[in-house]
């Protein structure tokens, strides 16, 4: 468990996420076809043993419901398990909504300031380690492990290839504000962000900032 502090916390940077998608994100989004179903969750999975704690259980009237609705606005991104019920592992849906939240933020970002997609490996990359990061303290905070959790080894070995705020700033101050919320100094990583009403406004203060000018 968690702290009542720690808690609010929680409470703050997942508002923030729901704040910047709607501010920043959701503007620039073109229609997209419906989601793919991605792997079976653990309550769903072949391998499945026991039941663990459900979508149904734990999200209604939780703050965290929320990553699932913005999700649910990227599907090009979006992988939810193929059964898609209240009966879903809520530790799995909490993951695969927050890869999806990094992957189309990074996408969203590199489209409105370098005018190209995204790669790959960096959708892969950004989204992986929104799983793990936002996958566990989900699990910490509701005392709900799932084995989900431990397979995303390349988040490690990859760390070097996240982007940073100077580099994308959403997408940057998303995976720093998540990699321990309990520790973070509850302060945005990019502040600059505060001031800005759209992409083409962190465009710009980008290249400001890179150039000094």
């Amino acid at each position: 468990m968690i702290s009542a502090a720690d808690t609010q916390t929680v409470h703050q940077l997942l508002g923030r996420i729901v704040y910047f998608h709607a501010l920043f994100i959701e503007p620039a989004l073109q229609p997209g076809p419906r989601p793919e179903p991605g792997p079976a969750c653990c309550n769903h999975g072949s391998a499945a043993h026991g039941l663990r704690r459900a979508v149904d259980e734990l999200l209604p009237d939780s703050a965290w419901a929320a990553l699932g609705d913005v999700a649910a606005t990227l599907p090009d991104h979006h992988r939810p398990c193929p059964s898609a019920t209240g009966a879903c592992c809520a530790t799995c849906y909490i993951a695969s909504a927050s890869a999806a939240v990094a992957a189309g933020w990074a996408q969203a970002e590199c489209r409105g300031y370098r005018r190209k997609d995204a790669t790959e490996t960096l959708l892969r990359v950004c989204g992986n380690a929104a799983a793990v990061r936002l996958g566990r303290v989900f699990a910490v905070q509701h005392e709900t492990p799932c084995p989900t959790l431990n397979g995303f080894d390349e988040v490690l070995a990859m760390r070097e290839a996240l982007p940073g705020p100077e580099q994308l700033p959403l997408t940057g101050e998303l995976l720093a504000l998540w990699a321990d919320p309990t520790v973070t100094t509850r302060q945005p990583v990019a502040s600059w962000l505060n001031h800005c009403t759209g992409l083409d406004d962190v465009r710009r203060a980008l290249d400001t900032r890179r150039t000094g000018t």
